[in-house]
């Protein structure tokens, strides 16, 4: 996103006490400050420094979040395999050899967990804060091209203002669902005109009011206003801070262009016309002060005001709309990391990947977007507010950087002291000045943040609980192993998929179904879809297949996995991709233990990632209809008819259903390499898969202990509780169908 200029240099600068130094020295001085400050932290330490450390191409806080937990143990999820380590975008290229085992820094964040959750609160605070930003943004960016209408016409009132704005605003957020495919053509030639224009008027309005600003460029001017001005000079950092508003969400979007073209664009276009820009509104100030409150709009050339008024509000439109982007795509790394409820996430466009819309958050947003600019009526009022989140979230930022430098650059200590030190002044002098002003507007992003991470926090501690009883209550694997193959009860024809999050054992809620139902199924699966700390996993690379107890048993674990950018759209050949990748997987390990030690006793197996692109199963698919001969394998379904006679019913009335392609699996005639052994393992799974295929979910009621504190009390039984009532059901979020779904309930007490 491209930073839009506000009246900084009117009135959110020169706001209270500084509006008694209105002079040429204290122009030209706060003119140099902007200068400065727009060097060192937009240029400097975002386009030259920030941008390098992307994560596989994406930017933003939880971007360097997952580097740091790929590179330490940072994660408080213990969920992570040493199979993750070998997905293709785990490590950054050369960094994926060199250890940085024996660092003392690096074993003390690890060793204490309090450092890690303070590390997990410092993150969860950056992402509050941007999405802090995806409020306060659209309504100061509309409020204030707005706002320039009074310029031309002197009767507006501020009321019609904001009732135009809060028009402008309903509309933008009622159009999110229709994604930005179809119009984001515009948004280029809307910024580069934009760009273009206020660089042209800066132009104009150095060579027509004053041509000595350049003067200013020299950092003396810096210390000659703060002589003159003191501590009303510092209080003046909050305003000039709207100068750099824009460089953290620039970081944010990386993942939308490269690092490279983002470089070129902002050392070629965007900071020359920029720094034109404001050189034109001190200038045109130096000679006008009567008009600080609205220098931006006062400055442009009376010839050319109502163009450049339509550009400016098209500009900050799309500024707009790339910070509710921007939002949308942390609220998913939240979800995807186990810091957010489940939301419906609607991927809106087949041709660009990335693309979401959020209905929940979207009509928050634009709830809190109306309440801000009705209750405010002030753009220097949001601004005090925009000002605190966009620099809280920079120096997140600073502090996240100095650890990736020791961490995943593996650079010296020393290095990334001075890069804190020198960043953390600067920015740890505007955050100073911008927390004066928590009583002028400054409270609402606070107010936003800590409701926020209050909800992050507290359903991030109920999964984290919830995953730590299911590892400490694991089933033993001598109690299976002495069932027997039949488990002690009925193996029926069929699949049954056992939804887990455990990524290694038996889940309690497996010993309820064994002691509870007379019967189960011929087949077992235990699948778990779980997040890696990556930006994307390739389909190539996302299914992890392995086998629990011995070959008679028929227990296989699958592991589905996302990285925080990925979309989990509806996959209705899931059931398809799994019998392939377990045929796959079988295939395997026969050809593996014939030349080596069979793996048929052990409890449960290594992992092995099932390519898609080099499936080479001995199964035959047939397309429903296809005819062609074969030796299929006949299964008798579980099912009774009435209850075929209602899936029919269901998948004949759901329209996604439909277009899903339905397919046969069957053993080929003759194939002298499937060994008996294997081929009676494929054909129990081909007969397992035509008899039908149920979902088992466990439906966990999460209680805190009787001897737990209150405070602990509280957020398990009252907060995570509420959240997870009112947020989407597991079923719903995995995309399993209704109709082959079996839910158990279970009481964890954490």
């Amino acid at each position: 996103m491209t930073p839009i200029p506000k009246p900084m240099m009117g009135g959110s600068t020169f706001y209270g006490r500084l509006h008694d130094f209105q002079d040429e020295e204290t122009i030209f001085g706060a003119f140099s400050l902007i200068f400065w400050t727009f060097t060192m932290i937009p240029l400097l330490k975002y386009v030259f420094i920030v941008l390098s450390a992307d994560d596989n191409g994406e930017g933003g806080t939880f971007a360097l979040y997952s580097l740091l937990c790929r590179h330490a143990k940072f994660s408080l999820l213990p969920n992570q395999q040493a199979a993750d380590e070998e997905l293709s975008t785990y490590y950054r290229p050369g960094y994926a050899s060199r250890s940085i085992a024996l660092s003392p820094l690096k074993r003390f964040l690890e060793k204490h967990k309090k450092t890690r959750t303070a590390l997990l609160l410092v993150v969860l605070f950056g992402a509050c804060m941007v999405i802090g930003d995806g409020v306060l943004t659209p309504a100061i960016s509309v409020l204030s091209s707005v706002s320039g209408l009074q310029v031309r016409a002197e009767g507006l009132s501020n009321a019609v203002v904001v009732i135009i704005s809060c028009i402008v605003l309903v509309g933008l957020f009622a159009l999110q669902h229709r994604g930005t495919h179809r119009v984001a053509f515009l948004f280029a030639p809307i910024v580069i005109i934009w760009l273009l224009c206020i660089g042209l008027i800066g132009l104009y309005n150095i060579i027509h009011w004053n041509p000595r600003i350049y003067l200013a460029l020299s950092p003396s001017y810096i210390i000659k206003f703060f002589k003159v001005t003191g501590k009303d000079g510092w209080l003046s950092l909050g305003g000039i801070l709207l100068c750099i508003t824009g460089s953290e969400a620039m970081f944010a979007d990386l993942g939308h262009f490269t690092a490279a073209s983002i470089r070129v664009a902002f050392v070629t276009v965007i900071y020359p016309c920029l720094v034109l820009q404001y050189m034109g509104q001190a200038a045109y100030l130096s000679k006008n002060v009567s008009s600080v409150r609205t220098s931006f709009y006062a400055s442009i050339p009376q010839a050319v005001f109502w163009p450049v008024f339509l550009v400016a509000t098209l500009a900050a439109v799309v500024a707009s709309q790339a910070v509710i982007s921007a939002t949308f795509s942390i609220v998913k790394q939240c979800l995807a990391l186990g810091c957010f409820p489940r939301v419906k996430v609607v991927h809106t466009s087949r041709w660009i990947y990335g693309q979401i819309y959020i209905p929940e958050i979207n009509w928050i947003l634009l709830v809190l977007c109306l309440a801000v600019t009705i209750g405010f009526r002030d753009t220097t009022l949001i601004g005090n507010a925009y000002g605190i989140a966009c620099i809280a979230v920079m120096f997140v930022t600073t502090w996240l950087m100095a650890l990736i430098i020791i961490f995943v650059w593996q650079k010296n200590v020393f290095l990334a002291l001075s890069f804190l030190i020198f960043f953390g002044i600067v920015e740890g002098g505007y955050l100073s000045s911008s927390i004066m002003k928590v009583p002028q507007g400054g409270w609402a992003p606070l107010v936003l943040a800590s409701v926020f991470m209050a909800i992050m926090y507290a359903w991030h501690y109920g999964t984290r609980r919830k995953y730590l009883f299911d590892m400490q209550n694991k089933v033993s694997m001598k109690w299976i192993l002495t069932l027997g193959p039949s488990l002690g009860i009925v193996r029926v024809p069929g699949i049954g998929l056992i939804y887990t999050e455990l990524v290694t054992g038996v889940p309690a809620i497996f010993s309820h179904f064994v002691t509870n139902l007379p019967a189960f199924h011929q087949v077992l699966v235990f699948v778990c879809v779980k997040s890696v700390p990556v930006p994307y996993v390739p389909p190539d690379e996302r299914y992890l297949i392995g086998r629990i107890g011995p070959r008679a048993y028929r227990m296989y674990r699958c592991i589905v996995r996302y990285g925080y950018k990925d979309v989990q759209k509806d996959d209705y050949n899931f059931e398809d991709h799994l019998v392939m990748s377990i045929a796959e997987f079988i295939q395997m390990e026969a050809e593996e233990s014939r030349s080596s030690i069979s793996c048929d006793g052990s409890p449960e197996g290594r992992m092995a990632v099932i390519r898609t692109s080099e499936r080479r199963s001995g199964l035959v698919v047939r397309v429903a209809g296809d005819e062609t001969p074969g030796v299929s394998i006949s299964a008798r379904s579980s099912k009774s008819e009435t209850l075929q006679s209602l899936q029919s019913l269901y998948e004949h009335e759901s329209p996604n259903l439909t277009r899903r392609k339905r397919v046969r699996f069957e053993l080929p005639q003759s194939s002298p390499q499937i060994d008996p052994q294997m081929r009676e393992e494929l054909a129990a799974l081909v007969e397992a898969k035509e008899a039908g295929v149920a979902y088992v979910l466990g439906h966990s009621y999460i209680k805190a202990r009787k001897n737990s504190t209150f405070i602990k009390k509280f957020v398990i039984n009252v907060a995570y509780s509420f959240l997870r009532k009112n947020c989407r059901g597991p079923s719903v979020a995995l995309n399993i169908p209704h109709i082959s779904l079996i839910e158990v309930g279970m009481i964890y007490y954490v």
